[in-house]
């Protein structure tokens, strides 16, 4: 257990090009939408500090140096350079981005790859995609044959779908797919009142878009748990799943609950349930630093080993890869451990879990090669 672990990524998104500020670097430390109040830093978090001990060793800085004198070593270096030094020490072999929150600030999914030596791979947001047919349809009818033709079209390229429902309704939905007529009607009332550029929110229309990708047998990763204040947290609770989980079953697609906390346990019940539902707990670990640990044996509680999956969520910042990989494996690492020297756990039972969960899983949920 001491070589490191190689990772497949399974949720990310790009970075920011740019060299960065003290306070734009510090607002990707926390999913607030508002700055710290007066007085505060979002680096005074488990984060902020899991990003003080890990990254500065990689641009030849002591761990824990002031931020300033880290932001002023990053600017140095350059954005590219910084990103490329710290991408390349993560061990991530593929990414898998979800393109749904691309900008001209943004590296582009083969841009990350090439900054950190991996494989890129799409995971097409439903949400995004359904906007982007919607910009040009000229009625209900053409919405939704355009959508369901994208969908089709996304499926043959993307190793996978997203879904935000969460965020723009809740997962608290009905949980079979909606009838032609329904859907019809709440196309045709969401197009005539959508203002340039608007975004889908009606329960019908996320529920279609999740059926329609479902249909695919594409793995769906579904957005659960905490995020940014856009959200209600108490409906965002995985195990409001449960009948959409037990419906869409017969259609073959793979359901992957990401995020999770703190409903990691909730999540972790659903994929010991459902042999076709996978559960993530990324986020919560980078955010949660030096407790990583305590999340990761909470979800392990319940979830089977081969269904657990490693991803960072990271966005905007290089430093987030780098974070979400070390807390990552040292906590996994110090649970196995512990569990081989109590005498619960083998150590070759442990050293066939490791992997599954840091990057196999992933590679068999989305069908990806051998790196």
């Amino acid at each position: 257990m001491t070589a490191p672990l190689p990772l497949v990524d399974q949720h990310c998104h790009g970075v920011l090009r740019a060299d960065l500020g003290p306070h734009t670097f510090a607002a990707y430390l926390s999913e607030s939408d508002a700055p710290a109040p007066p007085g505060t830093s979002f680096l005074d978090s488990q984060l902020g500090f899991a990003v003080r001990r890990w990254c500065p060793p990689l641009l030849g800085l002591d761990p824990h140096c002031p931020p300033e004198e880290y932001l002023a070593r990053r600017r140095e270096l350059g954005a590219r350079q910084a990103t490329r030094l710290l991408l390349g020490a993560t061990g991530i072999t593929d990414y898998l981005v979800d393109t749904g929150l691309h900008s001209v600030d943004m590296t582009t999914r083969g841009e990350l790859a090439e900054l950190g030596g991996g494989t890129a791979h799409e995971i097409v947001r439903l949400e995004r995609l359904a906007e982007t047919v919607a910009d040009t349809a000229g009625s209900s009818s053409a919405f939704l044959d355009g959508l369901a033709q994208a969908v089709r079209e996304a499926a043959r390229t993307a190793v996978g779908f997203k879904s935000i429902a969460a965020y723009r309704y809740g997962l608290d939905f009905a949980p079979n797919p909606p009838g032609p007529a329904e859907v019809r009607t709440a196309a045709g009332h969401w197009l005539a009142e959508r203002p340039p550029g608007g975004r889908i929110s009606d329960p019908v229309l996320l529920r279609h878009l999740l059926w329609t990708a479902a249909e695919t047998a594409r793995p769906i990763q579904l957005h659960t748990g905490f995020g940014d204040p856009d959200l209600r947290l108490q409906r965002c609770d995985p195990a409001l799943l449960t009948d959409f989980a037990r419906a869409v079953r017969p259609t073959g697609c793979t359901l992957i609950l990401l995020h999770c906390y703190p409903y990691h346990r909730s999540a972790a019940y659903l994929a010991h349930a459902f042999p076709h539902v996978y559960a993530d707990v990324g986020l919560a670990l980078s955010y949660s630093g030096v407790r990583a640990e305590a999340v990761l044996a909470e979800a392990l509680e319940l979830a089977p080993f081969g269904k657990l999956l490693f991803s960072t969520d990271a966005h905007g910042l290089p430093e987030l890869f780098v974070v979400g990989s070390e807390v990552f494996r040292r906590g996994l690492r110090r649970l196995l451990k512990g569990w081989v020297n109590e005498g619960a756990w083998s150590r070759t039972d442990a050293e066939r879990v490791a992997p599954l969960i840091a990057s196999d899983n992933a590679r068999r949920v989305y069908g990806l090669s051998a790196p």
